[in-house]
């Protein structure tokens, strides 16, 4: 294969794709807005799934430098009530499929692995446009630009290369989180470390909850997560990190206070992350010479698949490519082949979780969830 592949955005999936096709012997170069690997904090914990993100895994030829990144204990698991009492746990006993990462260490294991000069940092899409006969051009916010006869959208939620595709948009599903954290927990914050306990705590009400994870270095890094207009979010100062703080900590009044302090000991600015998605059944006509991957191609609520996804997605984008080196339109109609039934049945399953997590059952059809899937396995 003679064409050299244009990705943008320099996430887990747009990397998952430059590396395999590196493995393949096929180049490419990834063009990402940031300034630098380390411009933005790269998130908190990721599950990597032995069903999706380690198949991305292994065919980028990364699974032993990724087992370096696990954090043991990590997939640990409890549900508290309101008051503290446990109401779930379960160990982690080493056997489970979803060991734990930081996401930020699995970008870098990602960038670690691709040739020098393969990212392009600093390199914001303002437009794209057809040229014909598959070919497309990208325009840079500096004002450069680059033509290419395969484009990879891996840009995310508000990706600029999905409207060659697409006329959909991410809409708000009606939820936002507001994320914290509490660093040195153990010995600065010990009441709320022993709640979160090895790794992650789930205490839920119907149409609000407080969602946290035990990350290195006991780090609490939580998400309280609110069912709420964003007319309502957008009353609230997030300027003032203390009125917000206090505001948001006011829909958990009453909650054990080793759990509201996850929220009002904060030791960084409270962040608004409003959560939208574009609907489950997304997908468009195959259009000569560009297609998507990860949020850019099916943006779903946060719901543990998202990074998998869009790893799977590079990992076999990749290999359709490799596997169909002179016709680059049957490859890329086998991997959308597949990536659109794989993304649909995740963003459904996804939204029943959400259900299950936060609709009027909470927590206990979660519990049933949880252990009729043991009783499953």
């Amino acid at each position: 294969m003679t064409t050299h592949v244009t990705i943008i955005g320099a996430g887990l999936g747009g990397l998952t794709l430059a590396r395999v096709l590196h493995v393949n012997g096929i180049p490419s170069t990834v063009y990402e807005a940031e300034s630098s690997p380390t411009a933005r904090a790269q998130g908190g914990m990721l599950d990597i799934h032995d069903y999706n993100g380690q198949l991305a895994l292994r065919a980028a030829g990364l699974m032993d430098e990724f087992r370096g990144l696990v954090l043991e204990g990590r997939e640990a698991t409890r549900l508290l009530d309101r008051d503290g009492t446990v109401l779930f746990e379960k160990a982690d006993d080493g056997t489970g499929g979803r060991p734990e990462v930081q996401r930020g260490e699995l970008r870098q294991l990602l960038l670690d692995s691709l040739p020098a000069g393969t990212v392009r940092w600093g390199h914001k899409v303002s437009g794209t446009r057809p040229l014909g006969e598959g070919r497309h051009e990208v325009s840079f916010a500096d004002g450069g630009s680059v033509v290419t006869g395969l484009l990879v959208g891996a840009d995310g939620a508000w990706s600029r290369v999905r409207p060659l595709l697409s006329a959909a948009t991410p809409e708000y599903t009606g939820m936002s989180s507001v994320e914290t954290y509490l660093f040195d927990a153990d010995t600065r914050h010990p009441a709320s470390a022993k709640a979160v306990g090895d790794g992650a705590l789930f205490a839920l009400l119907p149409g609000k909850g407080l969602t946290a994870h035990r990350e290195k270095g006991g780090t609490l890094h939580t998400y309280a997560m609110l069912a709420r207009p964003q007319d309502w979010f957008a009353a609230i100062d997030f300027t003032d990190p203390a009125a917000a703080t206090a505001r948001i900590a006011a829909e958990f009044d009453g909650w054990a206070p080793e759990l509201t302090a996850l929220i009002t000991d904060t030791d960084t600015a409270p962040v608004l992350r409003p959560l939208n998605a574009l609907r489950a059944e997304h997908r468009w006509n195959r259009v000569p010479g560009v297609t998507l991957l990860g949020d850019a191609a099916h943006l779903a609520a946060p719901n543990g698949e998202g990074a998998n996804l869009a790893m799977l997605d590079g990992a076999e984008l990749a290999q359709a490519l490799a596997a169909h080196p002179d016709d680059l339109e049957t490859a890329l109609t086998a991997y959308e082949r597949a990536m659109f039934p794989r993304s649909t049945e995740a963003a459904t399953e996804g939204a029943e979780l959400y259900e299950f997590m936060f609709g009027d059952t909470t927590p206990y059809g979660l519990i049933d969830m949880f252990t009729g899937h043991e009783q499953g396995e």
